[in-house]
């Protein structure tokens, strides 16, 4: 097992309120330090004799100090850190060695013997603050990362931080060191303290910190019912990942993929309740009982759901379940199944004057008697998006064609949509049915149907009439 490697930089926070930072240059290097030490409260001085442009106008809106003389020696005194920015390595150089000299640490740009610290790409939540560093190795990488994580931390967590600073003092009196102070901090950080917050509510947070204090650290149970999207791990949204890393227990279906499920916090507890077609390992109602069960115990739960929770994924009975047993809970969307099959092939789903409605279904309705309205609606021109469709393609596109849709109307099929193992296919309706004999289709598969399909970009796909002659010739020659 090979051995991690160790850094060559420790990762620290230099103290910088009130007091001198110095940074030396006049372009566009010097004008990035001034703009990241504006994060901080320090006292920038930039010693800048003839400043850039864009760089003079921001010293001068943001009322900075500014030192327009050469560079002498003696400058670097009193500061607590030094910045060598001017673009001119020898005069970076003589920068850096006055510093050295007053026992000050300093940064040339770009000169890595000549840094005593690196400047790490920043995430500001003051009084929060997440630093991203590579070394050096990869600034551009470090910056990747950065935006990542800024998008991931909800901009009220500095708020937050803030308050529990308010009640440092009363915890360390009321709330015995350990276990229990652990658990306090945890709930206020991850619980209704931390959601009014977020809402802009902070009596709100302060009514709720105040209940943890009397309930000694007992949490209300909370459930959000996420959807994980289409499969692809860059769909998930950006509120979904963040009440992943709050959870405390993830309940997640079969056809969620591991790689979301594995995006919550590491000691999150995972159980599986399959819920794939034909293969529920938990019945709906044995999944209510577990959410309400976990909700009452006072967990965080996320409920996790391929696609949209509230398109064909029985959020309504959990709801209802959740209701009656008084657990809170809230909604998370994701991106249904047919808009990212939509995507895979460029496909409008509404086109002016060809398509103006859009319909969601399973096609189990075709199955009665009786023709559902949605069907009159995708003979006047609808567009149809069937979920599950490989089972039912041959009742709807039966259905169909007996109540008038012209056998010639163009599909789309997609298995594992917005996935890296997708498959494309397109053809016509009455070419539909030979899906459900397709046992290569083993993923999601997503079928639509309507006028506008034929708007869809095809050089991705392959025909459904290619494999329908390559199954005649194979049973030709038997």
């Amino acid at each position: 097992m090979s051995q991690t490697r160790r850094l060559s930089a420790f990762p620290a926070f230099f103290k910088v309120s009130d007091r001198m930072v110095a940074v030396f240059g006049n372009g566009a290097e010097a004008y990035a330090k001034v703009r990241l030490l504006r994060n901080t409260d320090a006292r920038i001085v930039a010693f800048s004799d003839r400043p850039e442009a864009d760089y003079r106008d921001f010293l001068a809106t943001e009322s900075i100090e500014t030192v327009s003389t050469p560079f002498t020696a003696h400058q670097v005194e009193g500061a607590v850190l030094v910045f060598a920015a001017t673009g001119d390595s020898a005069q970076d150089q003589a920068i850096v060695a006055a510093a050295r000299a007053a026992r000050i640490p300093a940064n040339a740009v770009d000169q890595p013997d000549y840094c005593d610290f690196l400047t790490p790409a920043l995430v500001n939540r003051a009084p929060v603050a997440v630093a991203i560093g590579t070394e050096g190795a990869g600034p551009v990488l470090a910056q990747m990362i950065r935006a990542r994580v800024d998008q991931m931390l909800a901009p009220s967590l500095g708020r937050l931080a803030s308050l529990a600073d308010d009640y440092r003092h009363a915890v360390d009196r009321l709330v015995p060191k350990g276990v229990s102070r652990r658990v306090f901090w945890r709930r206020f950080f991850m619980g209704p303290v931390a959601d009014s917050v977020e809402a802009g509510d902070l009596s709100a947070a302060r009514r709720a910190a105040k209940r943890l204090f009397s309930s000694s650290g007992r949490a209300e149970g909370h459930v959000w019912l996420v959807g994980a999207g289409p499969g692809a791990e860059d769909l998930l949204t950006l509120r979904a990942q963040r009440v992943l890393m709050e959870a405390d227990v993830i309940v997640y279906d079969a056809l969620v993929p591991q790689a979301i499920v594995d995006m919550g916090r590491r000691d999150a507890e995972r159980l599986s309740v399959g819920k794939r077609k034909n293969c529920h390992s938990k019945s709906q109602s044995e999944i209510n009982c577990l959410l309400v069960r976990l909700g009452q115990e006072g967990k965080r739960v996320v409920r996790l759901k391929s696609g949209d929770p509230l398109v064909y994924g029985r959020a309504g009975e959990e709801m209802a379940a959740l209701r009656e047993a008084g657990i809170s809970y809230e909604i998370v969307p994701g991106i249904t199944s047919a808009f990212a099959a939509a995507a895979d092939f460029d496909l409008p789903l509404t086109l002016r004057g060809v398509a103006s409605s859009l319909i969601f279904t399973t096609g189990h309705d075709l199955t009665g008697d009786v023709l559902p309205d949605w069907a009159r609606l995708a003979i006047s021109g609808a567009t149809v998006a069937v979920y599950m469709g490989r089972t039912v393609a041959a009742s709807v596109a039966g259905r169909l064609m007996e109540a008038g849709l012209s056998p010639d109307t163009t599909v789309a099929v997609v298995e594992n949509a917005s996935r890296s193992d997708r498959r494309l296919f397109h053809g016509i309706l009455r070419e539909l049915p030979d899906l459900e004999g397709r046992e290569d289709l083993a993923g999601p598969v997503m079928v639509i149907i309507g006028e506008a399909v034929a708007g869809a970009n095809f050089e991705r796909s392959e025909p459904l009439s290619a494999r329908m002659a390559v199954v005649r010739q194979g049973m030709g020659t038997e």
